[in-house]
């Protein structure tokens, strides 16, 4: 698929088919993402792909801060990937310093791009997702057991398509851009 066409023909899938995201389509997309640029190539984005029913059911249940929209998705979708990301390497110096003011809000600036990039990977595939970002990241790392020293950044549910959103509209280029 060209580039453009799979950024402006990718949707938020909130409904999946129960059918499984087999694990080598799955490889496939976390290969694609990466690609993702990252702060000094530290590439600290890692994806654990949740299939095991009773540990969405747990994450659904317990994570979502109460939000039953995001619990219905996780329940239904085949997989939730929880794209974490190692902690104290993206925006840092070797001596553990500070590179710029912006901090430590690097390693998340390259989780997003990372997670844009398996989204449209995914899409490329033939695989819907939806990013979900209202969870308790805490709680969301007990229950997986998420390695040492990483952070949880998002969650992203993926299967196939059962539904066709249309396209939100979206602002003007006119509104977005400004030349100098």
């Amino acid at each position: 698929m060209e580039t453009v066409k799979c950024i402006e023909t990718r949707r938020s899938i909130r409904k999946f088919k129960a059918d499984p995201v087999p694990q080598e389509t799955m490889k496939e997309i976390v290969a694609a993402a990466s690609f993702s640029p990252s702060w000094k190539n530290t590439q600290v984005t890692r994806y654990v792909v949740v299939e095991d029913d009773s540990v969405k059911q747990r994450l659904a249940e317990e994570a979502t801060l109460g939000f039953e929209h995001n619990n219905g998705i996780i329940k239904g979708a085949p997989a939730l990937v929880v794209v974490a990301m190692v902690h104290g390497r993206s925006g840092f110096e070797r001596d553990g310093s500070y590179t710029t003011s912006k901090e430590d809000r690097w390693e998340v600036f390259d989780a997003g791009l990372a997670t844009q990039t398996f989204c449209l990977a995914a899409h490329d595939k033939g695989v819907g997702s939806v990013i979900l970002g209202i969870f308790d990241e805490n709680r969301v790392a007990e229950i997986i057991g998420l390695d040492a020293g990483q952070k949880v950044a998002a969650l992203v549910a993926v299967g196939f398509a059962d539904e066709e959103p249309e396209a939100p509209k979206r602002k003007g280029v006119d509104d977005l851009v400004r030349f100098l």
